[in-house]
């Protein structure tokens, strides 16, 4: 909360660049409303694929990982977890789905953050949905396997109010208007970071609450991109810029732009990533096979059919045979070998 103590947010200085993402960030929203209101059948595919690649990258982010024909089952309960690891992955699925069924009726509080955790936990023999009880320390550990304090969060003991004050603070800015939504969300969540409440899945609560806060003020591109895959992807920047922006939070004498850029950033991407996959779309019958051709176009030159598959969640092996076949007699793939686990090659750019 020490982001929003004192007044110390609204006096932050705001650089052109910042400037320019947020109004660029803005023009996106209006395309995407306009989206929303004429492709819906494209945008349930995209959002059936980005639900299963937010919870495999969030997850993943934080060393938890599932066998990819296991994480199909489990998105679609099919089957019960039967590790540790397949029950955080349910349970991000399920809070996942909850607030992409009821964001604007949720209000931010340390009881609703309290319950995203404790569900997240649900499939598992832990026991979620509580503060840590002792406090932590955010370490980097080296190769050699020494270990060092990049940052000590709050204490256990200040827990508690520190996060009922973050809430308060944040819906009190939310309600008068008095910052920009989108600086407001990246320095809620940072803070929350910063606090780090639980003593663990801290990482993968603040991206839950991302999606929450960006969907309540109406910037759903996370239901349809997944926002935790592009965080993946740059995951060294992520902690890097955690790190510089955390640096005399406690003060506060700390520097959100890092964060703020980064964060923002990180939404120009996917939505980047939406307009270059809906707006090459002309009818939903060609929307699976258009994403199968958008993957193939991201993937090195040479590639193999299980990897095609791991690219394209939710797009069922028929689709994929087919996508695979219509490029091929187009001329722009060609194989390399006989069987699934042949190669793929593109020609051309």
């Amino acid at each position: 909360m020490r982001s929003f103590e004192h007044g110390y947010l609204l006096e932050q200085p705001i650089s052109q660049n910042l400037l320019m993402l947020v109004r660029a960030i803005g023009e996106y929203h209006g395309r995407q409303v306009l989206f929303q209101q004429q492709s819906p059948e494209i945008l349930e595919t995209l959002r059936r694929v980005a639900m299963v690649q937010s919870v495999e990258s969030s997850n993943r982010i934080e060393g938890v990982t599932v066998a990819p024909d296991r994480l199909k089952a489990i998105m679609a309960k099919k089957t019960k977890p039967k590790d540790r690891s397949e029950g955080e992955v349910a349970g991000y699925r399920d809070v996942l789905a909850e607030i992409h069924s009821n964001a604007v009726r949720m209000e931010l509080t340390p009881e609703l953050i309290l319950d995203f955790h404790h569900k997240m936990y649900a499939h598992t023999s832990e026991v979620g949905g509580h503060w840590k009880e002792k406090d932590n320390a955010i370490l980097e550990v080296h190769p050699d396997g020494r270990q060092f304090v990049r940052f000590r969060p709050v204490s256990a003991l200040a827990t508690p109010e520190f996060m009922k004050k973050l809430c308060d603070f944040c819906r009190r800015e939310m309600d008068e208007h008095r910052v920009e939504p989108l600086l407001l969300i990246a320095t809620f969540i940072f803070d929350f970071e910063c606090i780090h409440p639980f003593w663990d899945g801290n990482g993968r609560i603040g991206r839950l609450l991302t999606l929450l806060l960006l969907y309540q003020s109406g910037y759903e591109v996370g239901r349809y991109i997944s926002l935790e895959r592009v965080v993946e992807e740059s995951k060294e920047t992520y902690y890097e810029v955690l790190l510089k922006s955390s640096n005399d939070w406690h003060e506060p004498k700390h520097d959100l732009r890092p964060w703020w850029e980064y964060f923002l950033g990180t939404i120009i991407a996917a939505y980047k990533e939406f307009e270059e996959r809906v707006g090459t779309i002309t009818t939903a019958r060609g929307a699976k096979r258009e994403m199968v051709q958008q993957a193939i176009k991201r993937m090195p030159s040479r590639f193999r059919f299980g990897e095609l598959q791991k690219a394209c969640p939710g797009i069922s092996y028929p689709t994929l045979k087919r996508a695979l076949m219509g490029l091929k007699q187009q001329k722009k793939i060609r194989c390399l070998g006989k069987g699934r686990d042949a190669e793929w090659e593109r020609i051309g750019s």
